[in-house]
């Protein structure tokens, strides 16, 4: 091979890595503006997705017109809408929830409550009440109370249907009268109903006076449900000649 002709072949070997150098280059820049338009395509979708998502949801289509209340039986459901009713015409999504928990606070019978927002415009607010199971004596009259010691009502007359819980020395933050509330807690309804009232001097001397007269030494808060199932038994005896029953160890009943 002559040098003429190998410089031919050198020049012709350079211009064919050329033009393969330039296809390579093209199909990559091909690809990658494909794929850039892809991703812009997909964001550009996702970002007028959101855009109506959220123009729909701060829209006056989600406003809120209803508030519907659960689980209420002493509060009136009035009332509570009436403390919310601020919050209407808001968007779903912009509701003051903090507002809700302070106005919801103001109810007393309120033990815990739950919201539950249900396009496109109810709220929904299921409550538990707090549950009476007793009446302690103040300078002004009695008060309602719950198991914690919460005061659910105030009146000068002694409310029906609730035993006094009688503590000496003591409050409703005392150890006496979470002994008391415990037993009170664990009495059923029918047992509950004959009881006048509960005295709870320490929190293993508890005593009840029924209805009829008769006393029950209860002893300690411990057992209150198994010594609660005692007297009922017990009580449907009812001997006419019976003035106390002793329930303080459980499973053991004392008639006197």
């Amino acid at each position: 091979m002559t040098p003429a002709q190998a410089a031919r072949l050198l020049r012709r070997a350079s211009r064919a890595r050329r033009r393969a150098e330039k296809s390579e280059v093209r199909r990559f820049t091909r690809h990658s503006r494909r794929r850039r338009i892809a991703v812009l395509v997909g964001a550009g979708a996702l970002l007028g997705t959101a855009g109506l998502v959220t123009a729909a949801a701060f829209s006056p289509l989600f406003a809120l017109r209803t508030i519907e209340v659960q689980g209420a039986t002493r509060i009136a459901e009035g009332d509570l809408r009436s403390a919310l009713d601020d919050q209407l015409g808001t968007p779903l999504p912009l509701l003051d929830l903090g507002r809700v928990q302070r106005e919801l606070a103001g109810f007393p019978l309120i033990q815990s409550f739950v919201t539950e927002s249900r396009p496109p415009d109810t709220l929904v607010v299921r409550i538990v009440e707090r549950t009476p199971v007793g009446v302690v004596r103040d300078r002004k009259g009695f008060d309602l109370v719950d198991s914690a010691g919460v005061t659910l009502q105030s009146t000068a007359k002694r409310p029906d249907g609730y035993p006094v819980v009688e503590l000496t020395d003591a409050d409703v933050r005392s150890i006496p009268f979470r002994a008391a509330a415990a037993v009170l807690v664990a009495l059923p309804a029918d047992l509950a109903a004959q009881v006048d009232s509960i005295t709870a001097r320490t929190t293993d001397d508890v005593s009840l006076k029924l209805r009829g007269g008769q006393r029950v030494a209860w002893g300690s808060a411990s057992d209150s449900v198994r010594k609660a199932q005692h007297l009922a038994l017990l009580l449907k005896q009812n001997p006419a000649e019976v003035h106390e029953y002793d329930v303080s160890s459980p499973g053991v009943g004392i008639l006197r």
